[in-house]
């Protein structure tokens, strides 16, 4: 995974609530079985009709959109089922950053995992967010290591992440990584068991 420290990006507003893991990714695109071409069909319900032709009414179609890296929609966001193909798409699509005001938490650790940054915000801090970037193009800086996110007029708003998915981001680090981070603990162990044994 790519380290994440700090990211500036524009910001896509989907101001939704609940938005499960079925609506994120829908269950017909689950059969690849590596973690790329996932993106294309993020949201793929809303996104297109039957007929595979973009819906213009909802918004991630709009041009503007085109770069957005960061995410930003309403509470309980990545709820359902476990489905680890939700953040595929989303990081593959092009989202770094996703903030909302909760997360399911299942849907919050699989994002770690995959080098996505879930920020929490209170509820009139993402609104505000997301009303700013409806009425015009919003760029935002989420700086990690400060735990701040910032635009370029006048938010600021400060997010807490714990210890151990902070330096999991900071580094780059999968669950393997940080394992092999203890390897001359387990490198002794094993060779006490040898000995034992």
């Amino acid at each position: 995974m790519e380290p994440i420290r700090v990211h500036s990006g524009l910001v896509y507003p989907l101001n939704r609530s609940n938005v499960d893991t079925d609506q994120i990714i829908p269950k017909q695109f689950l059969k690849r079985i590596e973690r790329q071409g996932f993106g294309q069909f993020l949201f793929y319900n809303w996104r297109f009709d039957e007929e595979g032709e973009k819906r213009d009414i909802f918004t991630m179609n709009d041009e503007k959109y085109n770069d957005a890296s960061i995410l930003v929609a309403g509470d309980n966001f990545g709820c359902g089922s476990s489905r680890e193909h939700a953040p595929w798409a989303i990081l593959d699509y092009g989202f770094q950053v996703v903030i909302a005001p909760s997360f399911a938490d299942i849907f919050y650790n699989n994002c770690v995992k995959n080098g996505i940054l879930p920020v929490k915000l209170t509820e009139d801090e993402t609104q505000a967010i997301i009303k700013k970037a409806e009425q015009q193009m919003l760029n935002l800086t989420v700086d990690l290591e400060k735990q701040l996110v910032v635009d370029e007029e006048d938010f600021s708003f400060s997010f807490d992440i714990s210890d151990y998915h902070k330096q999991m981001l900071l580094n780059g680090w999968d669950e393997i990584a940080v394992t092999l981070t203890n390897e001359d603990k387990i490198t002794a162990y094993e060779e006490r068991q040898q000995i034992i044994g």
